[in-house]
């Protein structure tokens, strides 16, 4: 909770009080008493595996989560009613506490992916990453970062990136880094609920009024333009996978493009043919190539703590 001086009680109000801290908004940017989220967990690294090549993979799922995360809390106070804000907003929050212990992870795996700080700055290592780090230093799929654009949208883009990511936190919940493997199985847990949610809405929409499935149409060609890229194997995917520590996302595809063609064959539609979106100077997400929409996301999300890296409340 919000720290208030006694000299703030004199107030009429304790709103007062906490508007009234002599022009010092630095109060606002980080908290003093977080808890680590791996406080109490054995992180060793298991034998033969390079800490860099597990601290980038957790980068890759913590930075997928954390973004779309991000994108999905757009819809706060914007969702079609009140139920679907509230769902929304939680599947946010889930996907909001994988990435806080995927970075966790990553930082404790190999602390020299955490950017430096100040001297005496409180900002913890899951902390750092997420808001010290420029576009070019994340390494999630492009697919989660476009804006939301309409419902129908975010229904089919949360649809495809739910079942691929349930798909590979059920492989990885038998990593051989105990960390992983509960991490993943605790997400698993949640991500099922995101694919029914995403699953129900789609068909309700394509067999909804003639507006809602003329909308999901629209929307698929934007959806699947980044689809590829969540099966792009990447040179620490590979490895990891055959460690038994990490997943190919490779050896997802054909499990989750199967998924999704029920889907789609139960609602009447059909894949859009329309081209997918190459690299960018020869690379994708995972190796830092982004879209502008990153950048703006970025931006917004990590203002005030850049404002005030030394920020306490």
């Amino acid at each position: 909770m919000t720290h208030i001086a006694d000299k703030d009680l004199d107030h009429e109000s304790v709103y007062d009080g906490l508007a009234d801290l002599e022009g010092d908004a630095s109060q606002w940017a980080f908290g003093t008493s977080f808890e680590d989220p791996l406080a109490g967990v054995d992180t060793t690294i298991p034998e033969g595996v390079d800490p860099a090549d597990l601290a980038a993979y957790c980068l890759m799922l913590g930075d997928d989560a954390l973004v779309y995360s991000h994108r999905l809390s757009e819809w706060c106070s914007n969702a079609p009613d009140l139920e679907e804000d509230i769902a929304l907003a939680n599947i946010a929050l889930d996907l909001l506490g994988q990435a806080r212990l995927l970075l966790a992870r990553a930082g404790a795996a190999d602390p020299r992916v955490v950017p430096a700080l100040p001297e005496g700055s409180p900002v913890p290592a899951e902390d750092a990453l997420a808001f010290f780090r420029d576009d070019g230093g994340f390494v999630n799929v492009r697919f989660v970062e476009p804006d939301n654009g309409d419902f129908a949208v975010t229904v089919a883009r949360l649809l495809v990136f739910a079942t691929w990511r349930l798909a590979l936190l059920e492989r990885l919940a038998g990593s051989r880094d105990p960390v992983l493997a509960a991490i993943a199985a605790k997400g698993a847990t949640e991500v099922t609920y995101h694919r029914a949610y995403a699953g129900r809405w789609f068909l309700t929409l394509a067999r909804g009024t003639e507006e809602s499935r003329r909308r999901l149409e629209t929307a698929l060609p934007v959806v699947w333009r980044y689809y590829a890229d969540l099966f792009a194997s990447h040179e620490v995917d590979r490895r990891l996978d055959e460690q038994g520590v990490g997943v190919d996302p490779a050896g997802v595809a054909e499990e989750v493009g199967a998924l999704l063609d029920r889907v789609l064959a139960t609602s009447g539609l059909e894949r859009p043919p329309g081209p997918s979106a190459g690299p960018v100077s020869g690379g994708t997400g995972r190796d830092g190539r982004h879209t502008e929409a990153l950048s703006r996301l970025l931006a917004e999300m990590q203002s005030v703590a850049r404002a005030h890296p030394l920020g306490r409340w």
